[in-house]
């Protein structure tokens, strides 16, 4: 079981960018999935989050990204989204996407309580 991120760049303030997570060996809807970032010398926060399918597909945008960035699943493909809209260069960080199997809520999970983590992949938002 593997989740593979890509879709980090470096990009002007106010551009977009959308990270993917391809989950490898999983059956996607399952899962309960996030993306968290952690920029240098700041703890790792989580950004956004997805219950599984049969849980509903609710979803939780943190206040720092909500109305920018959208959390979003394929589950025929297995891969899951993070489209970064208006982009400024606080968001500069190390985005990692997360899944854990489980029908509870997304909204309380924090990052301990996944089990998958994908390597990471820099978002660079500079002029």
């Amino acid at each position: 079981l593997e989740l593979v991120e890509s879709g980090g760049d470096l990009v002007q303030p106010g551009g977009s960018l959308r990270l993917s997570c391809e989950a490898a060996g999983f059956v996607l809807s399952w899962y309960a999935i996030a993306w968290f970032r952690q920029a240098p010398g700041k703890e790792r926060e989580v950004l956004a989050c997805m219950s599984a399918t049969r849980s509903g597909e609710s979803t939780h945008h943190s206040d720092s990204v909500q109305g920018r960035f959208t959390i979003s699943r394929d589950n025929a493909n297995d891969i899951f989204y993070l489209q970064m809209n208006s982009l400024k260069p606080e968001d500069t960080a190390v985005y990692s996407c997360a899944a854990r199997v489980t029908q509870e809520p997304c909204a309380e999970m924090g990052g301990a309580d996944y089990d998958f983590w994908g390597q990471g992949t820099q978002v660079i938002v500079s002029a």
